[in-house]
C-alpha cells in the first residue's frame, strides 16, 4: 500500500493503482471518456487531466501510477483549465444534434459539457463529417459524433476476443471502422452501445423509439442461459422498450450477451407466430377464443377425464427449463395431484441413466466468480462461446492471466481463447477420449488406473492429445472440469459425468455442469423430475414421448424445437387425446396438436425466481402488466389445481409458492452435489456411419429469442447447413455449396458446408430449427447424399 493525498484528503491505495482508481476509492470524481475499469488503459481522450505537485504539466489520471507521498489536485485552476481545453477540442467537430440523438439524457459528453464547456464555440469553420458504418442489425452508427475514445476497439479485442473494429487515418481525420466492410458479429456486440460515451454507437432496434427520461426501470433476471445475468428492464406504457445490464461482479459483471439484451423484441411479437393473448380452445377442429373460465374448465375436464379413464400415469408433463421456479413447482404438484410422476424439464437430455444415482442437485460445482481463479480447466462437450458467452468471456480473461484452458469436444470451434490443448472426436468416442485423459492423469500421478480404462479407445482416439490435456491438468493447483450442454445432451451423459468425477478426484479438483437454461438447477429444486409411486417409476422426457401418453401438459416449451427428438415429440403430441399448453406464444405446430391454449406471462410480466448454475436464488418482479388477457403461469396453475381438487394450492402470492418450494428464502439452494454413485462408465459404444454433431444455435435456443427480429437477422441465425470436414466431403463425393439430402428419422434438404473443425465421420447440423427438427434425435447416425 502507498499513501497519497487527493484534494487534501489522505488515503492508502494498493501499489500499482492508477490515480483515477484511487480517486474512485475516495469518492472523488474525475471526468473521463476513454477510461473503463474492464478495459486496458488508452489515455487518448485526455479529459482526466489533473495537477500533481512538483509536476510542471497536467497528467492523465487514468494512466498515472500512484507513488508514495503523491499530492493530487483534481479541481485546481491548472486541472480545470486543462479539462476545459480538452472539452473545447472535443466539441470542435461534434454535431449539435442532441435533440435527435438517442444518447440524449444519458450522454457523458452532454453531461460533462455542462460543467466544462463554454456556452458558445470559438470554431466557426465547417465541421468534419464521418460516413456511417454498417455494423449489422444490432448496433446503429452516427460516426460524426465519435470522439475516438477507442473503447469499442478495445472491447472487441480484449473482452469479445476478436478485433472487429479499428482506427484508420490520422489526426482530425481518424475514424473508427470495421475491417474490410465487415459487420460486427460477436455475440457480445451489444455492449458497444453501453460503452460508447456519446451517441456514435446506439441500439438499432431501439433507435428513435423513446427518450431515456420517458422510461421506467425495473430490476430483473435473464430467462435464457444458466448464468442468470442481472437486467434493467426499461418500459414505457407497459411495453418493454430496452434491456440493459445491471452490474453484478459475481454474475455478469457489467456485460450482457446479445441474446439477453435484444430478445425483448420477442415480447412484443404480433405475427401469427407471436404472442398468445387470449385463451383458445379447439372445438370441432376449429380454434375459438374463449373466456378464461371456459378455457380452464375445458382443460380441467380434459385432464380429469384422462386420469379417470386411463389413470394418472397416462398424463405427461413437459416443462421448459426457462420457466420460473414457482411455475415448475406448481406444475409438478399438479401432475402428482393427478397421480402422474411423468414430469420432466430436461427436454434436450437423452441419457437419464444417472437418475436415482445422484448425490444431489447438479450444478456448476463452484461460484461463478471462482472461475476466474482457476489455473487449469478442462471444458468437455461445450459450444462454449455461443452457449455461455459471458462464462467464455471470463475464461478468456483467465487465459490471458496465465490459466491453461483445455477443450474436449466434437467440434473445434474458435472460442477466441488461447487454448493449451484440445482433443476433437466424433460424439460416440467422447467418453473414450475422456477416459484416456483419466488414464493419463492416473499414470502421471502414479495411481493405479481402473482396469476398464487400460485398453479403451486404442487406435480410435488421439492418445497424444489426451496426454497433453492430462499434463496440463496435473501441473495445476486449482483445477476444474466443466461439462457443457453437448455433454449433458450426449447419449452417454452419465458416463461422461462418472469420468469427470473420477478425473476430479485424481486431480483434487472440482467438476460441474454449465447450466443450459435459466432454471437448469431450479428444475431439480422444484422437483420437476420423475419420481416413483408404489414402486412404479415415472417417465422422463424421452420415455414419455417414445411411449406416447393420452394427455400432456406443456409449460412454456415448443417440444418440436426444444426436445432431444423434435420429430418424436411432434408425433407423440399429435396422438394424444388432450394437450394443454400454457405458453406466452403460439405457433402453427402448437395449433395442430393442442386442445387448449392458455396464454401465460413471459418473465417480464410475472414475478418469479430463477436458480442459476451456481445455485444462487434470484427473484424478480413483473416489469409490465400482462399483455391482453395473459396471466402469470403460477396463477393459472393454482386455479387448475383448485378446479381439479388437488390439495395444497392455497397460495396468494408467488412469494408463498417460493417459500414452500425452497423452505424459506435462502441466498443459495441446499443439496448441491454433482456426485454419482453406482454408474459404471460405458466405454464400448460406437456408431456405424456419419454421426450428427448437433448444436443449438444461440438465437434458436428458446421460444423468446426465436421471436426477436433483430437477432434473427444476425450471422448466428443463419439457416442450418450440413457441415463436414474436407475428408468427409471427399468420401461422400460432395463439394461445399452443393444441396444435399440428409436422412435420419426424417429427411432435410440442406447446403453442404466445409468445416475444418470437425472430425472425420461427423456432420454438424443445428437443432432447434424448423428446417432440421424432422431429422429426429440430436444424437443419431445420418445419411448424406447429393440432391
Amino acid at each position: 500500500m502507498v499513501e497519497i493525498e487527493i484534494d487534501g484528503k489522505t488515503l492508502q491505495v494498493a501499489d500499482g493503482s492508477t490515480l483515477i482508481e484511487a480517486a474512485h476509492q475516495l469518492g472523488a470524481y474525475i471526468p473521463h471518456f476513454c477510461y473503463h475499469k474492464k478495459l486496458s488503459l488508452a489515455a487518448n481522450c485526455r479529459m482526466c487531466l489533473v495537477q500533481i505537485e512538483k509536476v510542471p504539466k497536467p497528467m492523465p489520471a487514468c494512466a498515472t501510477i500512484v507513488t508514495n507521498g503523491m499530492k493530487v489536485f483534481t479541481h485546481s485552476e491548472m486541472a480545470i483549465k486543462a479539462q476545459r481545453a480538452v472539452m473545447e477540442f472535443l466539441l470542435i467537430n461534434h454535431p449539435l444534434d442532441c435533440p435527435i440523438c438517442d444518447q440524449g439524457g444519458e450522454c457523458r459528453l452532454q453531461d460533462l459539457a455542462v460543467g466544462y464547456a463554454e456556452s458558445a464555440s470559438k470554431y466557426g469553420e465547417e465541421k468534419r463529417v464521418v460516413p456511417d458504418k454498417n455494423l449489422g442489425p444490432l448496433v446503429s452508427t452516427d460516426m460524426s459524433r465519435c470522439i475516438n475514445c477507442a473503447r469499442c476497439v478495445r472491447f472487441t479485442a480484449e473482452i469479445a476476443g476478436m478485433m472487429e473494429l479499428g482506427q484508420s487515418f490520422r489526426g482530425e481525420r481518424v475514424e473508427i471502422m470495421p475491417f474490410n466492410g465487415k459487420t460486427v458479429d460477436s455475440e457480445l456486440s451489444g455492449n458497444l452501445i453501453d460503452l460508447c460515451p456519446v451517441g456514435a454507437l446506439t441500439s438499432k432496434p431501439f433507435r428513435f423509439s423513446a427518450r431515456s427520461w420517458e422510461l421506467s426501470r425495473r430490476k430483473s433476471v435473464s430467462p435464457h442461459d444458466g448464468l442468470g445475468s442481472n437486467l434493467i428492464v426499461q418500459t414505457r406504457r407497459d411495453k418493454v422498450m430496452r434491456v440493459l445490464p445491471l452490474e453484478n461482479e459475481d454474475i455478469n459483471e457489467c456485460w450482457l450477451s446479445d441474446k439477453e439484451r435484444f430478445s425483448y423484441q420477442g415480447l412484443n411479437s404480433q405475427d401469427d407466430n407471436g404472442r398468445l393473448t387470449k385463451p383458445m380452445v379447439k372445438q370441432g377442429g376449429e380454434w375459438k377464443e374463449v373466456d378464461w373460465n371456459v378455457a380452464l374448465d375445458y382443460a380441467a375436464h380434459a385432464l380429469r377425464d384422462v386420469a379417470k379413464t386411463h389413470g394418472g400415469a397416462a398424463i405427461g408433463g413437459l416443462l421448459s427449463p426457462h420457466a420460473t421456479l414457482e411455475e415448475m413447482y406448481l406444475a409438478q404438484k399438479l401432475m402428482r395431484g393427478l397421480g402422474s410422476e411423468n414430469i420432466d424439464f430436461r427436454l434436450r437430455q437423452s441419457d437419464f441413466s444417472a437418475d436415482g444415482h445422484r448425490h444431489g442437485t447438479p450444478w456448476l460445482g463452484m461460484k461463478i466468480a471462482d472461475i476466474g481463479k482457476l489455473d487449469r480447466l478442462l471444458v468437455v462437450g461445450s459450444f462454449l462461446r455461443k452457449d455461455h458467452p459471458l462464462i467464455a468471456q471470463r475464461l478468456r480473461q483467465s487465459a490471458k492471466r496465465g490459466a491453461q484452458v483445455c477443450v474436449l469436444h466434437s467440434a473445434d470451434d474458435d472460442l477466441l481463447i488461447n487454448l493449451e490443448a484440445r482433443a476433437i472426436a466424433v460424439p460416440s468416442q467422447l467418453p473414450a477420449m475422456l477416459a484416456q485423459v483419466v488414464k493419463a492423469v492416473a499414470e502421471l500421478k502414479g495411481v493405479a488406473t481402473d482396469a476398464a480404462l487400460t485398453t479403451v479407445g486404442a487406435g480410435l482416439v488421439d492418445v497424444n492429445a489426451a496426454k497433453k490435456i492430462a499434463a496440463s491438468l496435473v501441473s495445476g493447483g486449482n483445477v476444474a472440469i466443466l461439462l457443457g450442454n453437448f455433454a449433458q445432451q450426449h447419449r452417454q451423459a452419465a458416463t461422461l459425468n462418472a469420468l469427470a468425477q473420477q478425473l476430479a478426484g485424481l486431480l483434487g479438483g472440482r467438476f460441474g455442469f454449465l447450466g443450459e437454461a435459466a432454471n437448469s438447477v431450479g428444475g431439480y429444486v422444484a422437483k420437476a423430475v420423475p419420481g416413483a409411486v408404489n414402486g412404479n417409476a415415472g417417465l422422463n422426457a424421452v420415455a414419455m414421448l417414445k411411449d406416447p401418453r393420452q394427455a400432456y401438459v406443456v409449460l412454456g416449451a415448443e417440444p418440436e424445437l426444444d426436445c432431444a427428438d423434435g420429430a418424436q415429440a411432434l408425433a407423440a403430441l399429435g396422438k394424444a387425446a388432450a394437450v394443454v399448453v400454457l405458453s406466452p406464444f403460439k405457433s402453427q405446430a402448437m395449433l395442430d396438436y393442442a386442445a387448449v391454449l392458455l396464454p401465460v406471462s413471459p418473465f417480464s410480466e410475472t414475478s418469479g425466481t430463477f436458480v442459476n448454475t451456481e445455485g444462487r436464488v434470484q427473484s424478480f418482479h413483473a416489469a409490465t402488466k400482462p399483455l391482453g388477457e395473459t396471466r402469470p403461469a403460477w396463477k393459472v396453475l393454482r386455479v387448475l389445481g383448485n378446479l381439479l381438487d388437488v390439495a395444497g394450492f392455497e397460495f396468494n402470492t408467488s412469494e408463498d409458492v417460493r417459500a414452500e418450494a425452497l423452505g424459506g428464502m435462502p441466498e443459495f439452494v441446499s443439496g448441491l452435489d454433482n456426485g454419482v454413485a453406482g454408474v459404471a462408465p460405458n466405454l464400448t459404444a460406437s456408431a456405424n456411419g456419419l454421426e450428427r454433431v448437433a448444436d443449438v444455435p444461440i438465437h434458436f435456443a428458446d421460444p423468446l429469442v426465436r421471436r426477436a427480429p433483430a437477432l434473427q437477422q444476425t450471422r448466428d441465425s443463419a439457416a442450418p447447413t450440413a457441415r463436414m470436414n474436407a475428408a468427409t466431403l471427399a468420401k461422400l463425393g460432395l463439394v461445399a455449396g452443393e444441396r444435399v439430402k440428409v436422412g435420419a428419422g426424417g429427411t432435410a434438404i440442406l447446403t453442404a458446408e466445409l468445416d475444418a473443425g470437425l472430425p472425420d465421420g461427423a456432420v454438424r447440423i443445428a437443432a432447434a430449427h424448423a428446417d432440421t427438427f424432422a431429422l429426429g434425435a440430436m444424437s443419431t447416425v445420418l445419411t448424406v447424399e447429393k440432391v
